[in-house]
């Protein structure tokens, strides 16, 4: 079966590396198998969740390098979602409870000081139709839970010890136990559907096949299985990956706002980064830069992924970004360089792309090469001397070392004393590109004049 897989993202805010990480998770395995991605809009929360968000989440998915297959917005499936609630009610596994915030609060406290575990009493499935029309007469509304096992309330309403079992693809064998969890909230009493409960009648309605997401939701997980059983349809493949830590070992949750893609795609990072770190993190595969998503397809493998927390690094991010720069043709960034507006050609590119963490900075260089600089004249000797040995153009790779040998050998300077006061006098830069590369693109007016202490 070829996998149909979805990434379900909430409007209420921009990408994260957090949310990458599932997104790319799912990509890889159905790129890999030749299956299909779904974008899934998860936009109930109509208070918070607002047209911006959710042209940005396009905006990042397509920087990165996404397509999908098909868009769908939980928010324009409140009618469906509604006539399957309807059936669970018909066939008593939804139903109706009253109690207030802090009823329920007042509830778990008392529970907890018996020693019990604090988990909803099944009060609601006690009411009479009597009851129910009193309790609405006072304004009250209903709000909604799954009864999770099928035993009729005669005879106790005390939950069954029920276990959910599923073999996930990353952390193998799992076992919950249902009958220890409170019946969950599925429809709020204002209506609204909540995600335990959409996105089960969203997987089954779009035949997904596989979930892959995090490992903060394995138990509900056991839930959702219940739900699919409990509406006649098979569960999918589960899949729950660990969550990323920060190179502290803490959690990253409260940090994730600087760490997203809108933020990496400001920073100048490259979209291959972004995945190809994304992708391997937490994985028995090494760290390295990958030039396509196809290439990180064909290393994809469920099983590869760890259950220990995935360690994220910014600037190891960054870093391998770096390293990605490095080894990239001049055809993968021509455009881009002219849009920059860097207009050395192959020749510049190869000179300055060992030197560059993000393709910006090849801005800077080229303001090195071709615009004004500032020279730093730290031996006015020697850079007199070396402007007076400058040889005639053309010029090419072998100009740097002949004039640095003429002007050792009229100075007697080697070493760092001889190379960094030319280095600083020509570029204003303590390190960078070799010289044999960057002197040619400097050329002869430019050199002379920032030799002998001018702006040039």
């Amino acid at each position: 079966m070829k996998p149909l897989v979805r990434f379900a993202p909430s409007p209420t805010g921009r990408l994260h590396i957090g949310n990458i990480r599932t997104a790319i998770l799912n990509y890889l395995l159905a790129e890999k198998h030749g299956g299909s991605f779904l974008l899934r809009l998860d936009d109930t929360d109509m208070e918070r969740s607002t047209e911006a968000f959710a042209e940005g989440i396009r905006t990042d998915l397509r920087w990165l390098g996404f397509s999908w297959q098909r868009e769908e917005r939980q928010s324009l499936r409140l009618a469906r979602y509604a006539e399957v609630a309807e059936a669970l009610k018909a066939s008593g596994r939804l139903y109706a409870c009253y109690e207030s915030e802090d009823e329920l609060d007042r509830k778990r406290k008392r529970q907890l000081g018996r020693g019990l575990p604090p988990i909803y009493d099944r009060a609601g499935l006690k009411l009479t139709a009597d009851d129910r029309a009193r309790l609405e007469k006072e304004g009250r509304k209903p709000h909604w839970r799954f009864r999770l096992d099928n035993t009729s309330p005669e005879g106790g309403l005390a939950p069954l010890p029920t276990i959910v079992s599923w073999n996930d693809l990353v952390r193998g064998d799992q076992t919950v136990d249902i009958g220890s969890l409170s019946d969950p909230v599925l429809i709020r009493e204002d209506g609204t559907p909540l995600y335990t409960f959409t996105s089960v009648v969203d997987d089954i309605d779009f035949a997904i096949t596989h979930i892959v997401r995090g490992e903060d939701h394995v138990t509900n997980t056991g839930v959702q299985i219940a739900i699919f059983e409990a509406l006649g349809a098979a569960p999918p493949a589960f899949a729950h990956h660990s969550l990323l830590i920060g190179a502290d070992g803490h959690a990253l949750s409260k940090r994730l706002g600087t760490l997203s893609i809108e933020t990496f795609r400001n920073e100048g990072l490259e979209p291959m980064a972004v995945l190809s770190h994304a992708a391997l993190l937490g994985t028995s595969d090494a760290i390295e830069p990958h030039a396509a998503l196809r290439e990180l397809a064909e290393l994809f493998d469920l099983g590869k992924i760890s259950t220990a927390p995935g360690r994220f690094d910014v600037e190891e991010l960054k870093a391998l970004n770096a390293k990605l720069l490095h080894k990239l043709p001049y055809e993968d960034v021509a455009t881009r360089l002219e849009t920059l507006g860097v207009a050395g050609g192959a020749q510049f590119w190869e000179a300055v792309r060992g030197n560059l963490t993000v393709l910006p900075d090849a801005r800077d260089w080229w303001t090195v090469v071709a615009g004004e600089i500032e020279p730093v004249i730290e031996n006015r000797e020697l850079s007199a001397k070396a402007a007076d040995l400058l040889p005639p153009e053309p010029w090419d790779l072998s100009t740097w070392p002949t004039l640095t040998g003429a002007v050792s050998k009229e100075t007697g300077l080697k070493g760092r004393a001889l190379f960094h006061p030319l280095r600083l006098a020509l570029t204003g830069r303590d390190a960078g590109p070799e010289l044999k590369a960057l002197l040619p693109l400097i050329g002869r007016t430019r050199a002379e004049a920032r030799l002998r202490g001018r702006r040039g």
